[in-house]
């Protein structure tokens, strides 16, 4: 049963290529909270966002938002729902003043206040075109855009993707911010480095399968990683969720619970070093 109060209620969402399939996703957003949405390039971490959005049409499933369904609901959902992705483009000659003057049109909640303060928060010159920004600075606009109409569920597509490491931080920060203040974000990357940052949830999509659906920290203890030298034990690789070659040996992902059998010393592993070796045994089966 779909959970009414959910910011985004998920189930079933199916959606069919030639060479990819999203196959029975379901999920439900925790209020005021950063799910982070992981899974290597094609897993159908996109897929799934633009078939939530409404921009591609998915084959099967219910998306609710807050209880709304986009099918009946759509202008109500887009008012309450800001997206931001690193791909996003704007009318690069275009000055910022003149985009955001047409896009307040869209939004009868237009809050001009809200939005010139987070123009002064983030830094941004109205005077300035698409064209002069960074890509971090880019990812702000969308971001004031957004907050600026009173969206209270960002839906997030790699928007660090590409960024040097300070402008991660700083959007890192800005995220943990909107958190605090009651924002919800479903936060999608593959630079799980930030999510260890930021997330308290974690949602792992594996060939267009969601696998995981874990409070990051319970996704993290329920593994162990194992530093191998030379060659490969039978036991561990029995017991391993995932092996990767390294320079003097072997890593294998161990279930924390089996970690004991395996009979070697064992570390914590970080969310990427899960990620990959999960993908590593996916792969192999």
């Amino acid at each position: 049963m779909a959970a009414n109060n959910a910011p985004l209620s998920v189930r079933g969402l199916t959606k069919k290529y030639p060479a990819f399939e999203l196959r029975d996703v379901s999920f439900d957003l925790v209020p005021g909270a950063i799910t982070g949405f992981i899974g290597r390039n094609g897993a159908g971490k996109t897929t799934t966002l633009n078939s939530l959005l409404g921009f591609i049409r998915p084959d099967g499933g219910e998306v609710k938002f807050g209880g709304l369904d986009m099918k009946t609901s759509a202008e109500e959902i887009k008012q309450k729902i800001g997206f931001v992705s690193a791909g996003m483009t704007y009318y690069t000659g275009k000055k910022l003043k003149t985009i955001t003057g047409v896009t307040r049109l869209f939004y009868p909640n237009w809050d001009e206040r809200a939005y010139q303060n987070y123009m002064r928060q983030f830094g941004l010159d109205e005077s300035k075109t698409p064209a002069s920004l960074s890509n971090g600075m880019k990812i702000k606009y969308a971001l004031a855009l957004a907050l600026s109409h009173g969206a209270e569920l960002m839906l997030l597509d790699e928007p660090t993707s590409g960024l040097d490491p300070m402008s991660r931080e700083e959007l890192i920060e800005i995220f943990l911010s909107l958190r605090d203040a009651g924002k919800t974000i479903l936060f999608s990357t593959h630079i799980t480095s930030d999510l260890d940052k930021c997330a308290d949830r974690i949602l792992f999509l594996q060939k267009g399968r969601l696998t995981a659906d874990l409070p990051l920290e319970a996704f993290r203890k329920a593994y162990l990683l194992a530093e191998i030298s030379g060659g490969l034990p039978e036991n561990v690789k029995a017991l391993s969720k995932g092996v990767c070659r390294v320079r003097d040996g072997y890593t294998a992902l161990l279930p924390a619970a089996d970690a004991e059998k395996a009979g070697l010393p064992c570390r914590a592993a970080t969310l990427d070093e899960i990620m990959v070796h999960l993908d590593k045994e996916d792969a192999a089966q």
